[in-house]
């Protein structure tokens, strides 16, 4: 197996034979997805760092590797002894990725990159910054032929989810689209966001780990729409009920020579965000299309869940709560009985408990069952080879979901496993706070992801703490554990609208020290109306008791108290009658309330 060194140079080869000077990998697919299919986590083949999100430069004499907040301990560590530079995005003094390359390109050099994977938007900002130099991109594939062993691109069986699950058919769901394209001013669209295709023709398939999306492209005008995937694996019942509702099946591959030889006029929207470059140039090289720049409309339709998805989620958090309480159970069992516990153990037992409940298609994301210091990582995941045992002191973080048919679930509980320092009870009370002071927040309609964030980290930063990530993020329907457009994020401008799901998740990560998370999924929901507005406020939607055992009660104000009673009554009352008589007592007293 060749070293991380030994894979640049391979690259640098690549570039040399192809004219470049130097070359991006950005962490993406054809469909600009966060969790990638093997065959195109490239950047993590070549840097060596296994995060799910980075960027990796190399250039002549140099490489280095982007990565946030989340992975400033991973990425560390990942990359040690290689010559990748860790760049921490947002520390002072860290360069842009267009300000290094900027300074590392001069008149007429060459950056290469692969078109079909970077986004429009990143090579605009790119050409952006190197225009000044006088330097150029170039798309050619320096991958393809120096990985060696790239899994295949995958092919799983794909199915259209019910509409008693999904709530509007694919034709309602295509209406909608084109209603929200006209009020653009513009007549067509290249959906090409696999969670906007998964929601739009209602479709789904296993072509990403944990995220049941097929790879395909939707190209929508007026009065047609032509879903580009292999149509080998898409069921003649269900090729037939798409067809009924106006979508053609056409070959994954044809979708470049589809929109080069079309032959109506036509305004294309364009989200520079998530159509690939290659994508941009073919509706470019067409005088039938006039381009519009604006955001995907798929995104804001389907952040608002419909009544029928909501029904059904609650139910999906139900059965998924009975999975966290029967864990919560076992490892209590365990530790009392002496048991070795590690951490795979947990992400084993979680695995097997959820395949038991009705509707369950698996794991939402990878397990983060995270002892002590390890929890310091926001995305940490043990594997056999290097995992820790359980002592019975300090802290568990399970960071965990599932995927049913009717819904998905995203749960962060951090356990006290015996003996706990003042300092440890103390952080976990403050995450508490933040946690409940968004959950328990009314806010008046217009306000944005950014604007509410702040509320959750008051409670830490008056203590002089913070968290490098967000609050919360979006969570689709039986779709990405991570969907926006909304988020709970400084930087997020998205207004919140009554349907909106999103995940209510402050923490606190102190390196080689600790790691605390508490994690439920919040549904935004009308509250009163009066001479100010409408006011709107959230309803939790995840039913598991919150640890109270490290809780400094005393640290807690008398509204905090009793949003975390009522949680609780909600959670016993919800859970109790899918559980046996001895469940329901071990129940009853995780859910008593804080006097």
């Amino acid at each position: 197996m060749k070293t991380t060194n030994e894979k640049i140079a391979l690259l640098r080869q690549a570039m040399q034979a192809a004219g470049a000077n130097a070359c991006l990998i950005p962490s993406s697919d054809p469909h600009a997805s966060e969790y990638l299919p093997d065959h195109w986590a490239a950047r993590s083949y070549f840097s060596g760092f296994t995060g799910s999100v980075g960027t990796l430069v190399v250039t002549e004499s140099a490489s280095a590797l982007w990565a946030d907040g989340r992975y400033f301990i991973q990425a560390g560590r990942q990359l040690a002894g290689s010559e990748v530079q860790l760049q921490r995005i947002g520390v002072e003094g860290v360069p842009t990725v267009e300000e290094y390359l900027a300074a590392a390109l001069s008149e007429g050099q060459v950056l290469a990159l692969d078109g079909m994977v970077t986004p429009t938007a990143t090579v605009q900002s790119l050409q952006k910054a190197l225009d000044a130099k006088g330097a150029v991109i170039k798309s050619v594939d320096l991958v393809e032929g120096n990985w060696e062993g790239r899994p295949p691109v995958p092919a799983t069986p794909a199915f259209l989810l019910d509409v008693k699950y999904a709530g509007l058919s694919a034709g309602e769901k295509l209406a909608r689209l084109r209603a929200a394209l006209a009020e653009q001013k513009a007549g067509a669209m290249v959906v090409t966001r696999l969670d906007s295709v998964a929601w739009l023709l209602n479709l789904r398939a296993s072509d990403i780990d944990c995220t049941p999306f097929a790879l395909a492209f939707c190209f929508v005008t007026p009065d047609d729409a032509m879903l580009f995937m292999d149509a080998g694996r898409l069921p003649a019942e269900a090729a037939a009920a798409l067809g009924a509702q106006g979508v053609r099946v056409m070959d994954y591959e044809k979708l470049l020579g589809t929109l080069t030889g079309y032959h109506h006029d036509h305004t294309v929207l364009v989200d520079t965000a998530g159509t690939n470059w290659a994508i941009y140039t073919a509706l470019q090289s067409n005088p039938c299309f006039t381009l519009a720049e604006g955001c995907d409309p798929v995104q804001a339709l389907k952040a608002v869940k419909n009544p029928t998805e909501i029904e059904n989620l609650k139910a999906a958090h139900a059965k998924d709560g009975v999975a966290m309480v029967r864990f919560a159970i076992w490892l209590e069992a365990e530790l009392a009985a002496g048991r070795t516990v590690t951490e795979v153990d947990v992400e084993q037992i979680l695995l097997k408990l959820r395949a038991a409940q009705e509707l369950n298609q698996g794991a939402s994301f990878d397990t983060i069952a995270a002892y002590g210091a390890n929890a310091a990582m926001m995305h940490y995941h043990a594997t056999p080879g290097s995992c820790s045992a359980l002592q019975p002191k300090g802290f568990l973080l399970v960071d965990c979901g599932g995927q049913y048919l009717d819904g998905t679930t995203d749960i962060t509980r951090t356990y006290a496993l015996g003996e706990l320092t003042e300092n440890e009870r103390t952080y976990y009370t403050y995450v508490l706070k933040s946690h409940i002071d968004m959950a328990k927040l009314q806010f008046l309609a217009g306000c944005t992801g950014g604007n509410l964030d702040i509320i959750a980290r008051a409670p830490v930063w008056a203590h002089g703490i913070d968290y490098r990530c967000g609050t919360g993020h979006g969570v689709g329907f039986f779709g990405g554990v991570h969907e926006g457009p909304h988020n709970l994020r400084i930087t997020n401008n998205v207004v919140f609208k009554p349907g909106m799901l999103v995940t209510d998740e402050p923490g606190i990560y102190e390196e080689g020290e600790v790691g605390i998370r508490i994690e439920n999924e919040l549904v935004c929901v009308e509250r009163e109306k009066n001479q100010y507005g409408q006011f709107l406020g959230f309803e939790a939607v995840t039913y598991c008791p919150i640890d109270l055992a490290p809780v400094r009660a005393e640290l807690l104000d008398e509204s905090e108290k009793a949003w975390l009673n009522a949680f609780h009554q909600t959670v016993y009352d919800t859970l109790a009658p899918r559980l046996t008589a001895p469940e329901r007592a071990w129940l009853a007293e995780k859910t008593k309330a804080l006097a």
